[in-house]
């Protein structure tokens, strides 16, 4: 039984979203300070206009809720590196409304 259930339990592992409803990718709070890299990210993400994972809104202070990321070049919460393909997650950039649907 334990064999017949394992490829139904990985199915369902691998189709859970990759940010959770505490608005957090591994650990990582989608919420804050964030700094571009082109190598070594916490998070990769790929910019989409529909499907995201999150909805993100630049903001220039108080990145304190989630889904709003102010962009800086130092002391980062978290780095990002923007990719085109295998993403971690999807994100699309939003002026309203930004978090987890």
């Amino acid at each position: 039984m334990l064999i017949a259930a394992s490829p139904l339990i990985m199915a369902a592992l691998a189709a859970s979203p990759p940010v959770g409803p505490d608005c957090a990718y591994n650990g990582i709070p989608l919420q804050g300070r964030v700094q571009v890299v082109s190598s070594f990210p916490d998070i990769k993400v790929e910019l989409v206009s529909s499907f995201p994972d999150i909805r993100v809104q630049q903001v220039t202070s108080f990145p304190d809720s989630c889904g709003r990321w102010q962009f800086v070049d130092s002391f980062p919460d978290f780095t990002v590196q923007f990719v085109t393909s295998f993403p971690d997650i999807r994100v699309e950039y939003v002026t309203s409304f930004p978090g987890v649907r």
